[in-house]
């Protein structure tokens, strides 16, 4: 099993960028996906989770009304679309897979936002 993201960057606050996770050698679709992010010194945090179906999403509420999950059951990936972005947003962002006990991690993509 594979769990790949890109997308990340430098942004200036303000900007947006787009996270991508594409997941191999597993079945996708019946997965829950969800976004962490850890910041230097701090705890990992959940940011944002989408169930297998696409029917059920939460968010941290740092991020409610600026970040948007969503999956494409055909492409095997999940997306996070990241608007108006706080330089508290810096942090190394991970996806993760879970089903039943199952549960895989992403290497994380950096995500920098400093002008």
């Amino acid at each position: 099993v594979q769990l790949v993201e890109s997308g990340g960057g430098l942004v200036q606050p303000g900007g947006s960028l787009r996270l991508s996770c594409a997941a191999s050698g597993l079945t996708f679709s019946i997965y829950d996906m969800s976004w962490y992010r850890q910041a230097p010194g701090k705890e990992r945090e959940l940011v944002a989770a989408m169930s297998s179906a696409g029917g059920s999403t939460n968010y941290v509420d740092s991020v409610k009304g600026r970040f948007t999950i969503s999956r494409d059951n055909a492409k095997n990936t999940v997306y996070l679309q990241m608007n108006s972005l706080k330089p508290e947003d810096t942090a190394v962002y991970h996806c993760r897979a879970r089903f039943k006990w199952l549960d895989y991690w992403g290497q994380g993509t950096q995500v920098t936002v400093s002008s």
